[in-house]
């Protein structure tokens, strides 16, 4: 699954402006969206890596990609490179 993605990336940036950078920045394998997240929160990030032609892989709850990524709150999107 996806979750386990995010554990086993090299590293990783939480938040959809820091994802936002680093797609743009061209150092991102693969980005991770929370499909519960609020979809105007999340579409740069989609739109962007579409442009950027990085694969984005979607996952079921905010909730357990903060969990998989270490924080207590939720994350809508994580830019991951391996």
């Amino acid at each position: 699954m996806s979750y386990d993605k995010v554990l086993q990336a090299k590293s990783f940036i939480v938040g959809t402006k820091q994802t936002v950078k680093a797609l743009k920045l061209g150092t991102i394998d693969e980005v991770v969206v929370a499909s519960d997240a609020d979809p105007r929160v999340t579409a740069k990030v989609v739109s962007t890596a579409n442009e950027m032609n990085v694969p984005i892989v979607y996952v079921d709850s905010m909730k357990k990609l903060g969990k998989a990524c270490g924080i207590e709150v939720g994350a809508a999107a994580v830019a991951i490179s391996f």
